[in-house]
């Protein structure tokens, strides 16, 4: 166990917050890769979005240092308010380009995902927001 990892916090809370971590950490690092090796498919989405194709790379190098702080315990909390940004903007991206619902409210879903992830497994989390009985 990690110091944010601490007894007070049971097994089952503990491997289901890792689970509901690392799975979606799993997809924005593949999503970072892929803004790496531009493939056809997210140059031509990015583009289609309003981004210059020389934004791609950028975009990347910041979803993967935001994810990897995300999945380090020691930077979790760090990396959770940089993906909440992220995600955000993405938000707002989707919202510009006039798409459905859906589109629009994923990434907010996603991110309440990675905080209840952080939230099960950290109990410096759990300190700061006290759910209330």
């Amino acid at each position: 166990m990690t110091e944010s990892e601490n007894t007070s916090t049971s097994k089952a809370a503990l491997w289901g917050g890792r689970v509901m971590s690392y799975l979606p950490a799993t997809m924005l690092l593949l999503d970072a890769v892929m803004k790496f090796v531009k493939p056809e498919a997210v140059v031509k989405g990015t583009v289609e979005l309003g981004f210059p194709e020389s934004s791609i790379t950028p975009i990347g190098a910041v979803l993967l240092v935001s994810t990897l702080l995300y999945m380090v315990p020691r930077t979790s909390v760090l990396g959770a308010i940089l993906l909440t940004g992220y995600l955000g903007g993405a938000v707002c991206t989707h919202v510009r380009a006039g798409h459905p619902l859906f589109n629009i409210v994923f990434p907010a879903i996603f991110g309440a995902i990675l905080w209840g992830g952080l939230y099960l497994r950290d109990a410096r989390v759990r300190a700061l927001l006290p759910l209330r009985s």
